[in-house]
């Protein structure tokens, strides 16, 4: 369809991709002034999906998966430490409960070999300026009492804690419309244009002429990108979780683990999310990520072998999202070589760094410099298509 969008023919700013980060971003463009609207396609992604861990120490899968990419990873690690203390003032600026509770993560160890793998990365994240120790099973014991006997120690990271996904991104929409952003949901992006000093945005609905646009998708974003010339390499990592129904508050911290895929968080409902890089499978775009049987009995398996007491909890819903891996690092900013054009994508925690990339892509759409430093994200590092 070539005919004007009915309800938004033409808009100043167009952010495509209607999570944490785009919402993130287009509210702060609104409370600018900028005449901005989100557009999502409504798929099941990264943020609708999330489980709500604010993670900042480097996560042994992530290691273990990706060991050459590590390098950047440690290059932008000072925006994991920045992202996970402003997901605070955030809730503040949304005027929400969104459960934020910076309490610490714990990465457990079960042998020796694990033991001795933290206490590297701890001695390397700490030269990163990170607030990290390591715990033997004395101290766990008073600070973490509900582990099993099977863990012999842990990693600390006090920069690490929880959000719940749910409250935050109800509360984002809120705020965001508040301040004047347009919210356009279950609207595919079906192809972007370089049109004179602008774009044109093709919907199923009509065409939305921006003289901006902030690709802020994900994964979803390198299709959109290659359209107009640019070579996002983008991957899609389709991830498993399950929530268990509510019981007393007894898990305080962020758990991981030194070896083995898993992430435990108990939301203020009493539910605990159990998640942590299990595979789902990837279907064809529009389509919900497929559950797999083996993940959810391995992340189960797992999850009550570390937390005994999770056992005799019943799951009450499993699914399954999309994180976006790239090369370690996000990409944050304009494209020089396409005027107009910016990209809002966080590195491999993007719930975690999410409202903070809203708010430095919404500087640079304004024209302003960003307010931390994004020069590892920049999208320059790419070539054109």
């Amino acid at each position: 369809m070539t005919a004007p969008h009915p309800n938004l023919p033409e808009i100043g700013i167009l952010i495509i991709g209607g999570g944490v980060v785009g919402v993130a971003t287009a509210g702060y463009l609104a409370k600018e002034g900028a005449e901005v609207a989100v557009i999502d396609a409504g798929y099941v992604g990264g943020t609708t999906a999330n489980a709500g861990g604010l993670h900042v120490q480097m996560q042994s899968v992530f290691l273990e998966r990706f060991p050459h990419l590590v390098p950047n990873l440690e290059k932008s690690l000072y925006l994991y430490k920045l992202a996970a203390a402003y997901w605070t003032a955030f809730q503040e600026e949304l005027g929400a409960d969104c459960e934020v509770k910076v309490s610490g993560g714990l990465m457990i160890a079960e042998n020796q070999r694990q033991l001795d793998f933290l206490a590297k990365k701890q001695k390397r994240e700490k030269e990163l300026g990170l607030d990290v120790a390591i715990l033997d099973r004395a101290e766990l014991d008073r600070m973490a009492p509900y582990l099993g006997p099977a863990v012999i120690g842990a990693e600390f990271c006090a920069h690490e804690g929880k959000v719940n996904p749910l409250l935050a991104n109800a509360a984002m929409r809120r705020w965001a419309r508040d301040r004047g952003a347009t919210l356009l949901w279950e609207e595919p992006v079906l192809r972007i244009e370089k049109e004179g000093g602008g774009f044109r945005a093709l919907t199923a609905n009509g065409v939305i002429k921006a003289g901006k646009i902030v690709l802020a998708a994900g994964y979803y974003s390198k299709l959109l990108a290659a359209q107009v010339g640019y070579d996002l390499p983008a991957e899609a990592d389709p991830l498993h979780m399950n929530i268990t129904e509510r019981t007393a508050s007894f898990i305080t911290h962020l758990v991981q683990h030194a070896n083995r895929p898993i992430t435990l968080k108990q939301l203020g409902g009493g539910q605990v999310v159990i998640g942590g890089g299990w595979p789902a499978e990837l279907g064809k775009p529009g389509e919900i990520v497929r559950n797999k049987l083996s993940s959810m009995i391995g992340n189960l398996s797992l999850a009550q072998h570390i937390v005994p007491r999770l056992g005799s909890l019943r799951v009450i819903r499993t699914w399954a999202g999309i994180n976006t891996s790239i090369d370690g690092c996000g990409v944050v900013g304009p494209v020089a070589a396409i005027p107009g054009l910016y990209f809002a994508i966080p590195g491999d925690a993007g719930y975690t760094l999410g409202p903070l990339t809203g708010r430095l892509a919404a500087e640079c759409a304004l024209g302003r410099p960003a307010s931390a430093d994004i020069s590892v994200c920049r999208p320059e590092r790419f070539g054109l298509a």
